[in-house]
């Protein structure tokens, strides 16, 4: 399993396991007809309640929810565009996977949508969003929103962030939780990607889960 990660500005990554955060939403739940039962059955994250709906804005300026992206395998990763280490580590890792994934079997492929979640809106606005991630992917797409909105989404994945004391630069870091997860097409929970590991493991992890 990949531990998230907390980061800050001047010192090595920060780990701490996600075991706690995850046991809080494993509450049995029935699993919709995105994939088969028995894959579903297989799934390492099957019947967590982990996931739910959202109201978040885009590059463009528009109101996106979760169920937008309904029928789409969904890659959910939450973080900030400031962040020095984890989070660009971790994007590539996500947009090199799944453009590997591409060139392995295009028509699944193209049922995956990456989604990148600010936690830092006072810097983070949704034009900076959107071009960060798009730099790692073309259709990986970047949603923020106002504390209200970015904390309700972080409550229903099941991610916790903390923005930190300013510098004299006016920098400050921001720890925070940097769990790579996958959805199945009806928005349920599948597994924890392991980004940590490079786009090839992730890009084999894909090709086991998407169906």
């Amino acid at each position: 399993m990949n531990p998230p990660a907390m980061t800050s500005r001047n010192s090595p990554f920060r780990r701490f396991l996600f075991a706690p955060l995850l046991a809080a939403g494993l509450a049995l739940s029935a699993c919709g007809g995105g994939a088969p039962q028995q894959a579903q059955a297989e799934w390492p994250l099957a019947g967590a309640t982990i996931g739910g709906d959202f109201t978040l804005v885009n590059k463009d300026g528009e109101t996106v929810t979760w169920n937008d992206f309904k029928g789409q395998w969904r890659i959910v990763y939450f973080g900030f565009t400031f962040c020095p280490d984890v989070c660009p580590v971790d994007a590539a890792a996500i947009g090199g996977g799944l453009s590997r994934f591409e060139q392995m079997d295009p028509e699944r492929a193209a049922q995956v949508t990456p989604i990148f979640i600010s936690v830092d809106p006072q810097r983070d606005t949704p034009e900076v969003v959107g071009e960060f991630a798009e730099t790692f992917h073309p259709r990986m797409v970047g949603l923020t929103g106002t504390k209200e909105q970015v904390d309700q989404a972080a409550k229903a994945f099941v991610a916790t962030y903390n923005l930190g004391e300013p510098d004299e630069t006016g920098y400050y870091p921001v720890d925070h939780t940097a769990t790579t997860l996958l959805f199945d097409p009806d928005g349920q929970p599948v597994a924890i990607l392991e980004t940590h590991q490079g786009p090839q493991v992730l890009a084999d992890e894909l090709a086991k889960w998407v169906q």
